[in-house]
């Protein structure tokens, strides 16, 4: 993303400025612009039932409202800018212009949108599951979704490279939750838990584990 991001001088004239704390976009508002972050962080929160949830915090170089662009759809969660944010707003009258004239960064985005449309609905499906036990069992199968090599000595192993941190900001959930479920899938010996590694010993168990708490739910 940083090479999209060099690649657009051109379109600094498209270039936002918002404070911390300001509102960028709300959820369910419409939406007929998207954003690339250049400087500071920014915020997307959910409502989920009456909890606000956080999604994600995004990084200078990434993109945010793309599916605005995309499905025509009312904004899907509420953007807020972390720190004094600088990000580059397009609408479909620019996007266009962008998408014609720089073919390989077009290319790249088309990618990331892609991506980004995936990431979404399946942290969606995460955070619909009441149960935070099978919240976190279902991080892990979002994990291994995205991973190519999963050679491994058993073939139901999986090794991640990630930290409880990382598994509680996918779940939305706060590190001590998170950690003590994982501390309790470990003492069942469902997983194994190091420093800069966990270990899930039978990822189809947790496949089972999260599809019978969504035939609940359903």
């Amino acid at each position: 993303m940083a090479a999209i991001s060099a690649g657009l001088g051109a379109f600094s004239r498209f270039s936002r400025t918002f404070e911390a704390g300001e509102m960028i976009f709300s959820e369910f508002e419409p939406g007929d612009t998207f954003y690339l972050i250049q400087e500071g962080r920014v915020e997307l929160v959910k409502v989920i039932g009456d909890v606000e949830k956080t999604l994600d915090i995004l990084q200078p170089s990434e993109m945010f409202g793309e599916m605005a662009i995309l499905e025509d759809s009312p904004r899907s969660a509420t953007a807020i800018a972390l720190d004094k944010v600088q990000v580059l707003e397009f609408n479909r009258q620019n996007f266009d212009v962008l998408m014609a004239g720089n073919p390989q960064i077009a290319l790249k985005l088309l990618k990331t949108f892609a991506r980004r449309l995936y990431d979404a609905k399946r942290r969606f499906m995460i955070l619909t599951l009441t149960d935070p036990h099978a919240r976190i069992a279902d991080v892990f199968l979002m994990l291994d979704e995205n991973q190519t090599d999963k050679r491994q000595t058993h073939r139901e192993t999986r090794e991640f490279q990630t930290t409880v941190e990382e598994i509680a900001h996918w779940a939305a959930m706060n590190v001590t939750d998170a950690r003590d479920i994982i501390t309790r899938f470990a003492a069942q010996g469902r997983l194994e838990l190091t420093k800069d590694r966990i270990i899930v010993k039978n990822i189809s168990d947790f496949s089972r584990y999260v599809a019978a708490k969504r035939k609940r739910l359903a």
